[in-house]
């Protein structure tokens, strides 16, 4: 086992402990804007959804794919906590709290099955998980969602809810609609972060990409998130001067489902045996998504103004706190595994 460093506050930027607030502030200004009938133009939106993509894809340790793989057991429990039972329990909250609002439904959906590729890595270094699975997991996540997202969207999205007794909550997409939106606002910045991973970084040498180039594109992320935030709020206004509450609404079952898929998670992969650092990096994967992704391809099929992606924007809004909060808890639980190796030792 790699030993880990303790964490320290220098892990989590200042751009990013308030992340949060960031975001409140580029929803406040964007409403403001669109009040005063000042939008901002619609072709922001489009070229912000793209640029927020790339740092995390030219982050992402592709190399390190082959520590999941070697674990056949862990890989397989990863798999299903993100790709069946993340998708599943988002499906099922969203359902019970929003049956009546198909369009947050959607949303909330879209986000459910955007998997984490970025955040999850600063939570991990938080909570002295283990860094290079972690890496590897997101690697892995990375790839699987270029082909998984748009097959899975349109069976929680169209075919599934009918089936269940929700057919009021079904909006048609077709297969096409999504892939060609993933192949765009997903494919294009993988192609480019990738691209640049493996040709940059041999150049530049693993510890100055890693260690310079990457921190210095890094809030290219946050930059064009606020500022597609701020767009699309110009243009949300009127809904939430009319619906203030409706935030509330889209966050209560956010936090049900960041809280059910950490706990899940952390005592499946605690059951398997797994040690503390690999069970706080599977946990934390399966609890985090890719809020990017879910609003690009929200904005994508329904428009920036739409209340599927309304939905998708308070993801991250709510994310930040509850997965501090998270990290909090599995550090808390850390000592539960020590006592456990003391007394088999013993």
């Amino acid at each position: 086992m790699t030993s880990q460093p303790a964490p320290t506050r220098s892990v989590l930027s200042t751009l990013d402990r308030y992340l949060t607030v960031w975001i409140l502030a580029a929803m406040v200004l964007g409403v403001l804007l669109g009040v005063a009938n000042l939008r901002v133009p619609a072709v922001v939106v489009p070229i912000g959804l793209i640029a927020m993509m790339y740092p995390p894809f030219a982050r992402v340790r592709y190399e390190a794919l082959a520590a999941v793989l070697r674990d056949v057991r862990l890989l397989g429990l990863s798999i299903v906590q993100n790709w069946v039972i993340g998708p599943l329990v988002m499906f099922i909250v969203a359902a019970l709290f929003l049956r009546h609002n198909p369009e947050y439904f959607a949303g909330l959906v879209l986000t459910g099955l955007a998997r984490c590729i970025a955040m999850v890595v600063v939570w991990n270094e938080i909570a002295r998980g283990d860094r290079e699975y972690t890496a590897a997991l997101v690697a892995l996540n990375s790839l699987f969602q270029i082909v998984a997202y748009a097959p899975l969207a349109y069976l929680f999205v169209t075919v599934l809810p009918p089936f269940v007794g929700l057919r009021g909550l079904a909006i048609h997409l077709t297969i096409g609609q999504v892939g060609a939106n993933v192949g765009l606002y997903l494919g294009v910045p993988f192609v480019a972060g990738a691209v640049t991973r493996f040709i940059l970084r041999p150049k530049l040498g693993a510890a100055r990409y890693d260690g310079d180039f990457v921190p210095r594109v890094a809030p290219v992320t946050l930059g064009a998130l606020l500022l597609t935030i701020v767009a699309m709020f110009s243009l949300q206004g009127a809904r939430i001067i009319a619906h203030p509450l409706d935030v509330f609404v889209i966050a209560l079952p956010l936090v049900v489902y960041f809280m059910v898929m950490f706990a899940a998670s952390f005592f499946m992969a605690r059951a398997t045996g797994a040690n503390y650092e690999r069970t706080t990096a599977l946990a934390l994967a399966a609890a985090s998504n890719n809020f990017e992704l879910a609003i690009a391809v929200s904005v994508a099929l329904f428009g920036a103004a739409s209340g599927e992606a309304f939905a998708t924007v308070i993801g991250p809004l709510i994310e930040v706190p509850v997965m501090l909060v998270l990290v909090r808890v599995a550090l808390a639980a850390r000592k539960s595994f020590g006592s456990e190796l003391m007394a088999g030792a013993a």
